[in-house]
C-alpha cells in the first residue's frame, strides 16, 4: 500500500527541532508502516494549526490531497485520530469527505478507528472525539486561568512573546556566531547567522528563516 503521512501540532510552543511533538508522531507512523509494509511516500506537516479547523482550511492537509493522486496514494497515516481533528465534528465530518474520496484514513494507534461501520465502533469513535475535545477544553481553561494570574501580578500575561523569553539562550547563541571565525578572521553576516539559526531548530512563528534585520537586533 502507498500512503502519505500527515502530522499537526496545535501549539507554536510545541513547534521547532528541539520539540518531540511531530519527532513522536513522525516516529509512530513509521513504525506502524514498516510493521504492516506499507509505502510512506510523503509526508505533511500542519504547525500552529489547531485541531478545531476544518481540513479544508488546513494548508498542509489540502497541499496534501493535491499531491496524493500524484503520488499514486490511497490513504492517509496520522499517529492518533486527535492529530487528525480534536474537534468531534471536525472528526467526522472530515473523515466522511475523505471516504467520499475513496481515501483511507488509519490512525496507527488504533488502526481500525476509522473503518469499523459497526454500531459500538461508531458509538467508540464518538466517546473519543468528546474526550479529546473534553480534555483540550481543559487545558485551554488552565492555560487561561495561568494567563490571568500572571496578569495580575506581574500586568503581563496576554501578547506574543519576545524572542529572547521565548528562547533566552537565543541572543548569546547569535552573538558567537556573530564573532569572527577564527580560521577566517571575517564575520558571518545576518543572513548566514539566520540561516544556522534556523538549522538548528529557531524559525518565526510561521517556521520561516529570520530576517537579517531580527538578527541584527539580537546581537546588538
Amino acid at each position: 500500500m502507498l500512503a502519505v503521512a500527515y502530522y499537526r501540532t496545535s501549539s507554536k510552543a510545541n513547534v521547532g527541532l528541539d520539540k518531540d511533538s511531530l519527532h513522536r508522531q513522525q516516529a509512530a507512523v513509521a513504525g506502524y508502516a514498516k510493521a504492516n509494509r506499507i509505502r510512506v511516500v510523503d509526508e505533511y506537516y500542519d504547525n500552529a494549526v489547531s485541531g478545531a479547523d476544518p481540513i479544508d482550511a488546513r494548508e498542509g492537509f489540502s497541499a496534501m490531497l493535491a499531491g496524493m493522486s500524484e503520488h499514486g496514494a490511497g490513504a492517509i497515516l496520522v499517529e492518533s485520530a486527535s492529530r487528525f481533528a480534536r474537534d468531534l465534528s471536525v472528526q467526522i465530518l472530515g473523515h466522511q469527505k475523505l471516504k467520499e474520496l475513496g481515501i483511507h484514513l488509519i490512525a496507527v494507534d488504533s488502526p481500525t478507528a476509522f473503518t469499523d461501520d459497526t454500531p459500538t465502533a461508531e458509538l467508540v469513535r464518538s466517546l473519543l472525539g468528546a474526550v479529546s475535545q473534553f480534555e483540550k477544553a481543559q487545558v485551554v481553561a488552565r492555560l487561561k486561568s495561568g494567563r490571568e494570574r500572571k496578569k495580575r501580578l506581574t500586568g503581563k500575561g496576554s501578547g506574543r512573546l519576545r524572542l529572547t523569553e521565548k528562547h533566552p539562550e537565543l541572543q548569546e547563541k547569535a552573538k558567537r556566531m556573530r564573532r569572527k571565525c577564527r580560521k577566517t578572521g571575517k564575520r558571518l553576516s545576518y543572513d548566514k547567522i539566520a540561516v544556522a539559526l534556523h538549522e538548528d531548530g529557531y524559525a518565526t512563528s510561521t517556521g520561516k528563516v529570520f530576517s537579517a534585520a531580527t538578527v541584527k537586533g539580537l546581537v546588538q
